[in-house]
């Protein structure tokens, strides 16, 4: 088993309160079935704001700045037999119903 960070970017949140209350269950339903699974490593929602340094000056700016649709949400850790498990798991995003985007990646091991 490998582990990998899927990156969630997007979507359109809903806005009633009904239906915010319902897409955050299905969040919790699915976090708690990749957890029942052995899948679930860790994860957290993200603010929006935050700060961005960059180059060797380390210059550093308010942000990131993205359009919506790029905007980076949250992330988890998942732990899957290879990246196809991992992208087959990322389809049972919640955020995928409201046209939002999971990124996949493999997390690499250093060795020390």
């Amino acid at each position: 088993m490998s582990d990998y960070l899927f990156l969630f970017r997007g979507g359109e949140q809903p806005k009633a309160p009904e239906a915010m209350q319902k897409h955050m269950q299905k969040w919790m339903s699915w976090i708690k079935d990749l957890t029942a699974k052995g899948t679930f490593k860790g994860g957290e929602p993200l603010e929006s704001n935050g700060k961005v340094v960059r180059g060797r000056n380390k210059t550093v700016t308010d942000g990131p700045f993205a359009e919506a649709k790029d905007l980076v949400g949250g992330y988890f850790l998942i732990s899957a037999r290879d990246l196809d498990e991992a992208t087959e798991i990322s389809k049972g995003c919640p955020s995928l119903e409201i046209d939002g985007a999971v990124e996949v990646r493999p997390v690499r091991l250093i060795q020390m």
